[in-house]
């Protein structure tokens, strides 16, 4: 039992907004976008190779290593589930979703909807 019992747990200090997030060597490193200081790291547990493939899901933050799949909290790098798709083989992952891409598809979405805001823009001026 803790010592204070009405104390909340610690409340993260960054928003999803905040936070720029990075795959490589088996590990996921959060960043403050703004300063580049590290806000948390986590380590796969199992699969180790150089390319971590890191998709941010809404809510969650889903990422590959070599053939293994975990789910991490985006705010703090908690893992909340892991899939070791036996079977399915190695390689480098591609991760898609209905709220975000992996790669230069996720890139090329955003520019495309900063252009048709400035052409709505521009139109209506």
């Amino acid at each position: 039992m803790s010592d204070f019992p009405n104390q909340l747990p610690p409340q993260p200090t960054h928003t999803i907004q905040d936070l720029v997030y990075l795959g490589f060597n088996s590990r996921v490193i959060a960043l403050d976008r703004e300063t580049g200081d590290i806000v948390w790291e986590w380590y796969s547990p199992k699969g180790r190779g150089s390319y971590v493939a890191v998709l941010l899901d809404n809510d969650r933050l889903i990422c590959s290593v070599q053939g293994y799949t975990y789910c991490l909290d985006p705010l703090n790098g908690g893992q909340l589930w892991d899939n070791p798709l036996k079977g399915k083989g190695h390689g480098i992952p591609s991760l898609t979703s209905l709220y975000g891409n992996s790669g230069t598809t996720a890139a090329a979405a955003m520019i495309a909807a900063q252009q048709q805001a400035a052409a709505a823009a521009a139109a209506g001026s």
